[in-house]
């Protein structure tokens, strides 16, 4: 009897711990979100014939994305709480994480935070502004074939013709930030963010490698270049969310690229405005983004504009229509043109654009647990290169011609589990 007494005193002095700690807590929470996706992305060959690349396979993030966190707050009195959010995404089809390297990772949101009267701090890795409207305010969340195109041609890696080069790392979220999220103020709220670069800068100026004398000794080194600029974000997101109405504004810019020695930066610029209104039986979406490249060059380069401009225009409309339990049909309608892309003085290369339309049903089995299905079919014109996902076109040339995007189509059948 002694020995158990006394084998249970460790465990009694840990309980009492945590019985002192009840203020503290720790939230263990997931998406696995796994289907079946299928693509076909359409280009128009020679004389009239098409070229199709076809895929099917096991997928996951069709619905919700697939994700593990770990999330905790400590009410430090007063008012104030301290808190912490870790969350990794994964790939539930096979187990790996979402990453370089396949690992987990807290890839999708790494902060801390302090929060009481004033509002919230967060610093770390988080979402940045501009992208919670494009999430938000789409009926498909942006996930699935259903992704809007303001979505899709914001956060795409692999533009081809329309926007070589142009890669937005920061389009979803952003590192090394401080962000600050306004208290509840009636239904008005508000988040603003600005992220380190963290690079190295060098002053005098021409100490930056590679160098002023290796530049003499090589001038092609000049064109080489030199990202000091690269990789901050500052923006901003307000909105007032009452009752059946939620509308927002956002402005971001993103530093994607910059050159010291030629004298150029650029940077991604994108505002939009959207929201949603819930008349019960229906709810209807609307946003409007404008997304554009500002490349400034230094008054000693040849540029007799000063600035280029490539970017552009999306619109979305859709609704989610409630049906029988907890069900809901999903539809939507998005569409971007593209501006300052194709220039000529004449017009006969017109500047590319795409339309997609979208729809889906949900089958609820409880608030957790969810079957879905998405169709979606997407239209280009003039060398447009979007796709609802898959494999990319065939461009390859054909007796001397080469194909153009045409067409892409795809659905999502999948399954849904939360915990």
């Amino acid at each position: 009897m002694k020995k158990y007494v006394a084998a249970m005193m460790p465990l009694a002095a840990l309980m009492s711990i945590g019985t002192a700690s009840a203020q503290s807590t720790v939230t263990l929470f997931g998406i696995v979100d796994t289907g079946v996706s299928s693509y076909w992305n359409q280009a128009q060959g020679p004389f009239g014939t098409t070229i199709t690349t076809k895929q099917t396979l096991l997928t996951n993030s069709a619905y919700n994305s697939s994700r593990l966190g770990f999330k905790g707050t400590e009410d430090l009195g007063g008012g104030l709480l301290a808190g912490f959010w870790l969350e990794a995404g994964i790939n539930s089809d096979d187990g790996t994480g979402v990453s370089s390297n396949g690992g987990l990772q807290f890839n999708r949101r790494s902060t801390v935070s302090l929060e009481g009267g004033f509002g919230e701090i967060r610093l770390g890795r988080d979402y940045t502004p501009t992208y919670w409207n494009d999430n938000l305010f789409d009926p498909f969340g942006v996930n699935g074939v259903g992704t809007s195109l303001i979505s899709t041609a914001s956060g795409q890696t692999s533009p081809g013709s329309v926007r070589s080069g142009w890669t937005n790392g920061q389009y979803s979220r952003s590192s090394n930030s401080i962000g600050y999220f306004l208290p509840k103020l009636g239904g008005f709220y508000g988040q603003f963010m600005y992220a380190f670069n963290e690079s190295t800068r060098y002053d005098p100026g021409g100490l930056t490698p590679p160098g002023v004398a290796a530049i003499v000794a090589d001038p092609s080194l000049a064109s080489v270049a030199d990202d000091a600029r690269a990789g901050r974000y500052i923006g901003g997101r307000v909105g007032y969310n009452n009752g059946p109405l939620d509308v927002a504004l956002a402005y971001g810019e993103s530093t994607v690229g910059s050159n010291f020695y030629l004298g150029t930066t650029s940077n991604i610029n994108i505002w939009s405005i959207g929201g949603t209104y819930d008349f019960g039986v229906v709810k209807l979406f609307g946003e409007y983004s404008n997304n554009k490249m500002d490349t400034s060059f230094a008054t000693n380069a040849f540029n007799p504009f000063g600035t280029t401009r490539p970017g552009f225009d999306g619109l979305l409309i859709g609704a989610t229509i409630p049906v029988v339990g907890y069900d809901l049909i999903r539809v939507s309608y998005s569409a971007v043109r593209y501006n300052n892309v194709n220039t000529d003085f004449f017009g006969f290369n017109p500047n590319p654009e795409a339309d997609k339309f979208a729809i889906g049903y949900v089958y609820n089995f409880s608030k957790r647990t969810a079957v879905y299905a998405t169709f979606a079919y997407l239209s280009n014109k003039n060398g447009a290169a979007l796709t609802v996902g898959g494999p990319a076109y065939y461009t390859a040339p054909i007796a001397g011609f080469a194909p153009v995007p045409d067409k892409s189509y795809g659905y999502d059948l999948g399954l849904r589990h939360s915990f």
